[in-house]
């Protein structure tokens, strides 16, 4: 028995020894020989072939003729600020010509109602009918493409006229506005010849017609739709009236129930539509009960923002029609309601209005109005009758006679639109009046028409108002419509000098309401089978990109259009948000003037506060800048070629040259053309060096280096092949098809900013893969070259290559079979099943592996429990990101139907639903059809996958530098296992060496996955309420002394006992209740 348990003490002894001496198992001086050798290796084929030494030492020739400055960073955004307000100056005088010929146009012309006039129908010209001919209202119109206008056909010559699907073309109304806004062709063209950077120029008619310059044919979608009115546009609401605060009433008593509930909850969606983000808001739904349609915003108004809307439109699904309605209570409520948010000062501050979505009213509720709104009627009321009853119309109409609103009566969801549209033009009334041409500029928002190989084009429109100046409509108020012109975001980033911001540096703007006009980490657009936008990419908050900024202390101060500065340490994600870069970044902020825009400026730390001139001859700088290898960056503005008819086909360097020979048309930044050439001159030894490299036939035989490459501060870039073009592993590079890649408006190369937060002297390896093709992937080698031996140098160019990744990973595995053993016999080798041998980059993720399926992914994923330990021990730090414009998919257990509903245009084919029911009253009466609709919606009840806007938290990761090695242990189920990390000289990159014969997989992966960050009901309801701090429009127009009250709406049908009750209404005025 002894002996037995002696026998099993040993076994025992022999198994724990076995795991215990794992460790030593993987020796550290053999993994730092692999380390080394490899780093040697690959640094000497970086170094050799990027030339980087050649080009430190020809920029350390030229160091006694260069002035490094620090860059004055208030100073140089309120520079940048004043040349945004320039260009916006054009664009705006542009929009004041426009109104002054159309007003002018309008005042000379006599309406005819038998007008009958000839236009060109944007979407029927070049139509032709079944004999050959042209339709009418089309005829031949000649197109060209033009790529000013991204390559679309247009004639520059004259407009085209759009006409919504849902109107006639040849109504007398549009014949006569379309008639007398001709006159705007002359404009459109003399505009575009004075400042050829303009694009699209237009005239909303408050008739409904959209006339636009250039001339483009106009295509309807696959029903033969049309969706465009110009008066449901923001630029077109915002020109035409002043911000409200509105509170919507809906009558969900039962005489409600089906179709009117339905047209009710289009309505009031349609309503939604014409509110910006100036104004506020809240739905109040009334039986013989209040039901606030988001309890959660009970006594309060909410920001007309795109979010705010859409979760309230959302909410629409959940009214039922049942019992009876108090009017009387509604009205008090909304009343009150807005009297105490007007108090607070957090609203619009200007126009109150309140919107009653119902089928009838029993009574005039005079006492109500009596009591709240008279005589000052500060109130507006508008009134919408659901339906084709009309015994309840006379009361409806007195309330909005009476608190000067407007009445329509809405019998299908077709006339929804039309009829919402009415209350605008209302309130546009004052502003009429008083002859205020305010102007105003949208926030940012995508146009499809522009649209290029990225996606929809980022746009901000100008636009003014258009009245009537006939002196016998002057107390009625006549809008006529509005003009605006479009600028492209990217217009305003011409405008910005990268090279001045440096590496990491970017500017921004923002609007009034603090949401973004331009940011780098702006996010409109998402993939899905293929780039769509987000739903609420034009109200992205500053504080949701600066997210470090807890305090909105910098979001603040350009709210309110301060000048000054802010500091703060940042983390910056790049490569599509897979690495982040911890920067400790100057901020530098002022308003645009003119605008509603502010303007911010970041500077990072240390290279990025610096700047440098070099000084050479430009007869020198020219010769050097024409050699075949040179490129400019496409995006940067080194010379300006929009401004003359001539220039537009020119490229940047023959600009720059024509510049030089006395071009007296040509504007050209000449610190930036300056700075171009003295890099020109001091890069164009690596020209000479490359060749000689790639004629030498026995470097790089087995053409693993493929391309050489530098970029400079100034956007200049030369690039050389080492293979033929054919027979490069991938192209991107060369095709810019990855925009991180290249010089870009608002960014410096991913393989410029990785580089530049290494140490000098070392290179950053980056794997690119191919996702179609292994044989494809390739890795770029890039490191900097600082202008001088300091610390805090300005950074003046990077250089890198591009190598095969096959060949990169045969240089790991062949340094890795290195020993050290005077007999040849390794005691360790990546060969062995018993280890596992990895390369990963100093943000976690894998360029080399046995298994290559694993290459370019996240190294917690293949070895979860390595990658945690090397978290805690410290050798990589979890660094948390947070995006709060990320997609999520969700599960929705809803109805299809009422969400189509709500879609204008499908509603039309609802209505002949109704259409049907109609012939048929007394079963509409008897709620007939609102049993087979509650049918039809429960049917269509079902699961189905949405994608909608939510916030989400991911990790990233990054080595800690002062970490070279670490040896360590993870204790598992039933083992220990053990590994070895060895960073790579000179590089970012670390070999780890991990022991394979202990299986550590219970403890699971750490992923890079983002997480979406879920509230509960009471932080979704504060969020809901809370607002951020914004800054009022400068104008308001709420009432006008002079304005006819009368015209409220289907007065000419008024009653006579109404109509005597309006005659008595000034005495009901001077002496209420």
């Amino acid at each position: 028995m002894k002996c037995v348990l002696y026998c099993v003490f040993l076994l025992w002894i022999t198994l724990h020894t076995r795991v215990c001496a794992s460790p030593q198992g993987i020796p550290l001086a053999v993994v730092k020989l692999w380390a080394s050798a490899f780093g040697g290796e690959i640094k000497s084929i970086a170094a050799k072939y990027s030339g980087s030494q050649l080009l430190q030492k020809k920029y350390k020739e030229f160091e006694p003729s260069v002035r490094v400055e620090e860059i004055d960073g208030i100073k140089l955004v309120k520079r940048l600020a004043k040349e945004m307000e320039q260009m916006f100056h054009k664009k705006a005088e542009a929009i004041k010509r426009l109104v002054e010929a159309a007003e002018e146009a309008h005042l000379n012309h006599e309406e005819d109602p038998d007008l009958q006039y000839e236009y060109f129908n944007a979407v029927l010209i070049n139509e032709v009918d079944e004999e050959g001919k042209s339709v009418e209202l089309g005829g031949e119109f000649i197109l060209q493409p033009n790529e000013h206008f991204n390559n679309l056909s247009v004639n520059l010559s004259l407009s085209v006229v759009q006409v919504p699907t849902n109107m006639y073309n040849r109504d007398s109304a549009i014949m006569n506005g379309v008639y007398w806004s001709e006159a705007l062709n002359t404009v459109f063209v003399d505009n575009f010849n004075r400042d050829p950077s303009l694009i699209w120029q237009y005239f909303g008619s408050a008739k409904g017609f959209f006339r636009q310059y250039p001339g483009i044919k106009w295509t309807p979608d696959e029903h033969g739709v049309l969706e465009f009115d110009c008066r449901n546009r923001k630029w077109y609401i915002q020109a035409a009236t002043s911000p409200k605060d509105v509170v919507i009433l809906v009558d969900v008593s039962g005489s409600m129930k089906g179709l009117r509930l339905t047209i009710a909850r289009q309505t009031v969606s349609s309503i939604l539509d014409t509110l910006g983000d100036d104004d506020f808001f809240n739905i109040i739904a009334y039986n013989e009960e209040l039901h606030y349609v988001e309890p959660c915003l009970n006594g309060t108004l909410v920001q007309a923002d795109i979010t705010n809307k859409n979760h309230f439109r959302q909410r629409l699904d959940k009214l039922f029609a049942k019992r009876i309605g108090m009017l009387d209570l509604a009205l008090t409520e909304a009343f009150e309601l807005l009297s105490n948010f007007n108090q607070t000062g957090r609203g619009s501050v200007c126009s109150q209005a309140i919107m009653l979505v119902t089928d009838g009213a029993v009574e005039t509720y005079d006492a109500v109005f009596a009591a709240y709104n008279w005589p000052d009627r500060k109130v507006r009321v508008f009134p919408y009758l659901i339906g084709r009853e009309s015994a309840f119309a006379d009361n409806l109409k007195w309330m909005a006679c009476a608190n000067k609103g407007y009445f329509t009566q809405i019998s299908t969801l077709a006339d929804v639109q039309e009829n919402v549209m009415e209350y605008l033009h209302v309130l546009s009334r004052p502003k009429v009046i008083d002859r205020e041409h305010d102007m105003v500029w949208t926030e940012a928002y995508a146009d499809n028409t522009l649209e290029d190989a990225q996606g929809p084009v980022l746009m901000t429109t100008v636009a003014m108002p258009v009245f009537s100046t006939k002196n016998e409509t002057r107390n009625k108020g006549i809008l006529l419509g509005v003009v605006g012109t479009d600028v492209p975001v990217s217009e305003i980033l011409k405008a910005i000098p990268k090279y001045k911001l440096g590496i990491h540096g970017y500017a921004f703007a923002i609007t009034n309401n603090g949401y973004i006009l331009t940011h780098p980490d702006l996010q409109p657009l998402y993939e899905e089978g293929k780039k769509r936008r987000r739903s609420s990419y034009s109200s992205v908050d500053l504080s949701e990109v600066e997210w470090e900024d807890t305090e909105d202390e910098l979001r603040n101060a350009m709210v309110n259009r301060q000048t000054g500065s802010f500091s703060m340490k940042v983390k910056k994600t790049v490569d599509k948000g897979k690495r982040v870069l911890v920067l400790h970044n100057d901020y530098y902020y002022t308003d645009i003037k003119g605008t509603p825009f502010s303007l911010g400026v970041a500077l990072s730390r240390g290279h990025g506060k610096y700047s440098f001139k070099g000084n050479i001859s430009v007869e020198e700088g020219l010769h050097d800048l024409e050699h075949p290898d040179v490129g400019l960056a496409d995006e940067w503005t080194y010379c300006n070629t929009e401004e003359h008819p001539e220039h537009p086909f020119l490229s940047q360097i023959d600009a720059i040259k024509l510049y030089f020979n006395g071009e007296p048309h040509l504007k050209c930044d000449l610190d930036l053309v300056q700075e171009v050439l003295f890099d020109a001159v001091v890069t164009a030894p690596l020209e000479a060096y490359w060749t000689s490299l790639a004629l030498n036939k026995s470097e790089n035989s087995d053409k693993g280096v493929e391309i050489a490459f530098l970029g400079t501060r100034t956007g200049l870039s030369r690039i050389n092949l080492f293979v033929m073009p054919d027979q490069l592993t991938n192209q991107d590079f060369l095709t810019a098809e990855d925009k991180e890649l290249v010089f870009s408006a608002d960014h410096f190369p991913l393989w410029y900013k990785r580089a530049a937060e290494q140490v000098p002297g070392t290179f950053v390896y980056s794997l690119s893969i191919n996702q179609a093709s292994e044989n494809k992937s390739v890795v770029y080698a890039s490191g900097t070259i600082p202008l001088l031996d300091e610390r805090e140098s300005p950074i003046a160019a990077a250089v890198g290559i591009q190598m095969k990744l096959e060949f990169f990973q045969r240089k790991f595995w062949t340094a890795s079979r290195q020993c050290a053993a005077l007999d040849g016999k390794c005691s360790i080798s990546c060969d062995s099943d018993d280890i596992s041998c990895y390369l990963i980059d100093n943000n976690g993720f894998i360029i080399v592996a046995e298994d290559l399926s694993l290459t370019g992914v996240f190294f917690g994923k293949a070895e979860g429990a390595v990658m945690g330990k090397l978290v805690s021990m410290g050798s990589f730090k979890r660094v948390n990101l947070y995006d709060y414009q990320a997609i999520c998919r969700v599960y929705a257990h809803t109805s299809d139907t009422a969400h189509t509903l709500l879609h204008p245009y499908f509603a039309l084919f609802a209505a002949l639903r109704w259409i049907l029911t109609e012939l048929v009253i007394f079963l509409l009466e008897f709620n007939l059809y609102s049993w087979t609709s509650d049918l039809t919606v429960t049917a269509q009840r079902g699961g189905r996958t949405l994608l909608v806007p939510c916030d989400t938290e991911y990790p990233a990761f990054v080595s800690e530098r002062t970490i070279k090695e670490t040896v360590g242990n993870i204790d598992c189920e039933s083992c220990v296992k053990s590994f070895v990390i060895q960073q790579i000289p000179s590089s970012n990159l670390f070999m780890v060496v991990i022991d394979n014969t202990c299986d550590c997989s219970e403890l699971g992966p750490v992923t890079t996955d983002p997480r979406e960050i879920m509230y509960n009901e009471s932080l979704k309801c504060e969020r809901l309420k809370f607002q951020k701090d914004r800054r009022r429009p400068d104008t308001c127009h709420p009432f006008h002394h002079e304005e006819n009250s009368m015209e409220c709406g289907g007065s000419e049908s008024l009653t006579p006992s109404l109509t005597a009750s309006l005659l008595l209404l000034p005495i009901v005025l001077l002496f209420p209740r």
